[in-house]
């Protein structure tokens, strides 16, 4: 790199962040030579975006090269450094290098917490890679497996969302969350957890409609159905995280909050990826779960990955009403489904689809309904509409002139941010937009003083558990289940009814944690699965990963005094494997079918059904030398 860049990049000015906090972003980098291309780290690009006259405009407009350096100093005052990287796809080591490298660049001697935007691939070793949902021809270790056996250390503290390319037999066991490798944290399927003065929230997964509303039944052995429905978000995690109170500071998911490109810069969405035009114009881009989540947090920052590019947007909200109406959503809204695409537009040849085994099953349009004999239809109550129909009018029902509020609505008025900042970024490959460096302050500046960094300048801020989130967990640890395929979700209550038990818990979360200060992610990473031989050739293993009780998990639960339902004896777990996977559903996964937008895969068939997808860039993995094999974009 030479001194010009050096010197360009330390003096750039800020972005205003959150309506009143600057975040600075660093210019112009080259990646590592040993990564073998140029990388743009660029600031939150929103200069086409219709709120770009409420920010800081990325361009220099000083004439003073000493006005440049105090607005730099009085950016970099304060905050959490944090690297944000999209997609991992098991390349720990080039990502790690590319933080290093970016550091250097703008001068910092690290940063105080890497965020990984999922499909991190946490593969113990070659059985794991027999339940990630990759084509078995693309599957491969990457770099996790020496970071799991202790090897090699993770230079950063690292924490991560899972994705729809995982490790699902490692995270299953640690569904609240834990460490897969020391100094890498898994947010588990959805969590709230404190780092410094910051508070960050995330959520595991991508959208399926037709597994939203279905309990966690996935327990190994695995079948085809189990491998792809582990990493499709659920509603009783959303649930939990929809009934926050408290003012989140940073938010995490791996798909996109559903309809962000409308507060971005979406014709250069549409340049970049010309299918998602359709997919927005649709209402189908994105998960609605995360834009339920977005809406109710509010959160200063969002981050996500999954879509393989980078893109900014910036979302403002009217602030909460100081009068809370009391307001029961149970249920919240229907699971959609999505029409199904007639039109493919042209793929990228060079690009090969990760998802082309991961296709879902053909759904209905929207609005499109069952068929039903007419007469015995009925509109509710088990009455047929034709005798509903010979009743007086006074036992008409009146239609509801009300629309039925989103998931999450109304928003308390202790939740008081009104501008959220989302970035999306690509996976780690050569000319790719996968890494931004920046300082984050919480929405509410008191917390800079309430939760002060340390004198150890390697590791200023630690993990701690959330009170609040503790206090939800107990709420519904009672209510979970895992691996009974029989099982339904508990019946939304509202948020009314939930209220005073989250209440009464926190009481028992305060006085048996707060006060004994139990609040430490204790750092008590555990080896389970053996880990990866390196002279046992991962495509010679054809079995699965067997099952094991992760001592992080089971301390946790033993925390909160809730059941461990990750728990089995050796005598059950040997029965269940001898049994085999479970049958398949009747469900076809065809090329093809509507999938939402939520697999990137072809769910919407773009691509012809050969493999192709969208042309997102999943693809790379093309063979040649490289930890990756040689992504190749």
């Amino acid at each position: 790199m030479n001194g010009k860049n050096d010197e360009r990049t330390s003096k750039e000015p800020g972005l205003l962040l959150a309506g009143r906090r600057p975040l600075r972003c660093p210019g112009t980098n080259e990646l590592l030579t040993s990564i073998g291309a140029k990388a743009l780290w660029e600031s939150f690009d929103v200069a086409s975006s219709p709120l770009h006259s409420q920010t800081h405009s990325t361009t220099s407009k000083y004439s003073s090269t000493r006005q440049r350096a105090m607005d730099f100093n009085t950016l970099e005052a304060g905050g959490v450094r944090l690297a944000v990287q999209g997609c991992g796809h098991g390349t720990l080591d080039a990502i790690y290098a590319s933080v290093t490298s970016s550091c250097k660049a703008r001068g910092w001697d690290g940063v105080d917490l890497l965020i990984i935007g999922g499909d991190f691939q946490a593969t113990r070793n070659a059985a794991d890679l027999s339940v990630m949902s990759v084509p078995a021809k693309y599957r491969e270790l990457g770099d996790f497996p020496e970071y799991y056996s202790g090897k090699k250390t993770a230079p950063y503290l690292t924490i991560f969302t899972a994705g729809n390319h995982e490790a699902s037999s490692h995270l299953w066991e640690l569904y609240y969350g834990g460490w897969v490798a020391p100094n890498i944290y898994y947010l588990g399927a959805a969590n709230v957890l404190r780092f410094g003065p910051l508070r960050i929230a995330g959520m595991s997964g991508i959208w399926k409609g037709f597994d939203y509303r279905k309990p966690h039944h996935e327990r190994l052995p695995f079948n085809d159905d189990d491998v792809k429905s582990f990493y499709h978000v659920r509603e009783i995690d959303i649930r939990k995280l929809l009934l926050l109170r408290e003012q989140v500071d940073v938010g995490l998911s791996h798909d996109w909050p559903r309809a962000i490109e409308n507060h971005g810069n979406a014709n250069a969405l549409w340049k970049m990826k010309p299918d998602f035009k359709q997919e927005s114009e649709d209402c189908t881009l994105g998960n609605p779960a995360a834009g339920y989540v977005m809406d109710r947090l509010r959160p200063a920052y969002w981050f996500s990955a999954h879509m393989h590019c980078k893109f900014a947007a910036i979302k403002t909200y009217e602030p909460p009403s100081s009068a809370e109406k009391s307001i029961d959503r149970e249920a919240a809204t229907q699971d959609e489904d999505a029409p199904v695409a007639t039109s493919i537009a042209a793929a990228n040849p060079d690009e090969i689809d990760l998802d082309e085994e991961d296709q879902p099953p053909p759904e209905k349009p929207a609005g499109e309904t069952a068929s039903a004999s007419p007469t015995n239809t009925a509109t509710g109550g088990g009455v047929p509409d034709e005798l509903r129909a010979q009743l007086p009018a006074s036992f008409t029902r009146p239609a509801s002139t009300l629309p039925k509020p989103d998931p999450g609505q109304p928003v308390p008025p202790t939740i008081t941010n009104t501008t959220t900042r989302f970035l999306a970024l690509d996976k780690c490959l050569p000319g790719r937009k996968f890494l931004q460096l920046c300082s984050a302050f919480p929405v509410d500046p008191a917390h800079m003083a309430a939760f002060p960094p340390s004198a150890d300048s390697k590791q200023r801020y630690r993990l701690q558990y959330d009170p609040e989130w503790l206090a939800i967990t107990r709420v519904f640890a009672r209510h979970l289940t895992v691996g009974d395929r029989e099982a339904q979700t508990p019946p939304n209550l509202g948020e009314a009814a939930y209220q005073p038990m989250i209440d009464q818990e926190r009481a028992w979360v305060d006085e048996h944690l707060v006060g004994t200060n139990k609040l430490d992610v204790p750092e008590n990473f555990t080896i389970t699965a053996p880990p990866h031989n390196p002279e046992v050739d991962p495509e010679t293993v054809d079995h699965q990963p067997d099952e094991y009780t992760n001592p992080q998990t089971a301390a946790f639960c033993e925390l909160l005094e809730v059941p461990n339902l990750w728990d089995a004896s050796d005598e059950a777990r040997a029965e269940r494997k001898m049994r085999g996977p479970p049958a398949m559903d009747q469900r076809n996964y065809q090329h093809g079918g509507g999938s939402r937008g939520g697999s990137r895969g072809g769910g919407r068939g773009r691509g012809g059904g050969h493999g192709r997808g969208r042309g997102r860039g999943r693809g790379g993995w093309r063979g040649g030398g490289g930890s990756r094999g040689g992504w190749r974009g």
